[in-house]
């Protein structure tokens, strides 16, 4: 199967302008197998936070050197990627970062739940995620970490498990009972720590015990002695779930003056543009 790719390209590569466009054809195959590397070499730059040889970048993606010189050039030549004269190491130019950055100072709903939620982070000295479920799992949209020293940490774009996470969990208690049983039955209820509910009648339980609330708890069952607290908030017509996390030890002792917190700035997110 092939597919294409429209690539406008400016004066100097991609640019605002988009002036003029190239198709290009690929096999679909090949074309998602060059996608997933590419963003697994960011990550793998991410996680060196450092630069790295042709031999290194081959390892970290367990691809063949000539694939990767093949990427790196590309990646290179579009300003993505530099390499050093003197060591030939390379690593990333600030062009991804600056069109990360656009794209994100211009996402209109985002944008405007960002204050409620940094205050929520203010209010609570805990760290504010928000995210939304993708398919059978929960996507992190963004994180606000607390000012605590020790605090729970996260990334935009980690992927947590809908039966183990708060947010996941959120999700599920929108469902209908039938759907609810329906999606449960269906969920591999993977082992993520010892705490994790695995049985399907001890998980409905506690969803129906967090759709009384109105939020729902997690105790260490994604992360080892981390809390959760999350709820849903309907914005603009979309979805996203808004959860609370930090130490287990620290959030029990606060877990309704938290969940009050939470539930007040659901409140303030709907009033954005979503049911009250």
């Amino acid at each position: 199967m092939l597919f294409c790719i429209l690539v406008r390209f400016g004066p100097n590569g991609l640019t605002p302008m988009f002036r003029h466009s190239k198709i290009i054809f690929m096999n679909m195959n090949e074309g998602v197998k060059t996608a997933v590397r590419t963003v697994n070499l960011f990550e793998a730059f991410a996680r060196r936070k450092g630069p790295m040889t042709l031999t290194q970048i081959s390892e970290s993606l367990s691809a063949p050197i000539s694939s990767c010189h093949g990427l790196v050039r590309t990646l290179s030549a579009m300003g993505y990627l530099y390499t050093s004269e003197q060591t030939r190491a390379i690593y990333p130019t600030k062009r991804l970062l600056e069109i990360a950055t656009v794209i994100s100072a211009h996402d209109p709903v985002l944008e405007s739940m960002v204050p409620i939620l940094e205050a929520l982070r203010d209010e609570t000295n805990e760290t504010v995620l928000l995210g939304r479920r993708q398919g059978e799992a929960i996507l992190y949209l963004d994180v606000y970490e607390g000012g605590q020293t020790v605090r729970y940490s996260a990334g935009a774009g980690d992927i947590k498990p809908l039966h183990s996470s708060a947010i996941g969990k959120a999700f599920l208690g929108r469902l209908s009972s039938g759907e609810r049983l329906a999606q449960i039955a269906r969920l591999p209820l993977d082992l993520h720590t010892p705490k994790t509910i695995t049985a399907r009648e001890t998980l409905e339980a506690d969803l129906i015990e967090g759709i009384a609330k109105g939020y729902f708890i997690t105790r260490g069952e994604n992360v080892v002695d981390v809390m959760g607290l999350a709820t849903t908030a309907e914005v603009y017509g979309d979805v996203f779930g808004i959860g609370i996390a930090a130490p287990l030890a620290r959030m029990e002792n606060d877990v309704e003056v938290q969940a009050a917190r939470l539930m007040s700035a659901r409140v303030q997110l709907q009033a954005l543009g979503g049911s009250q």
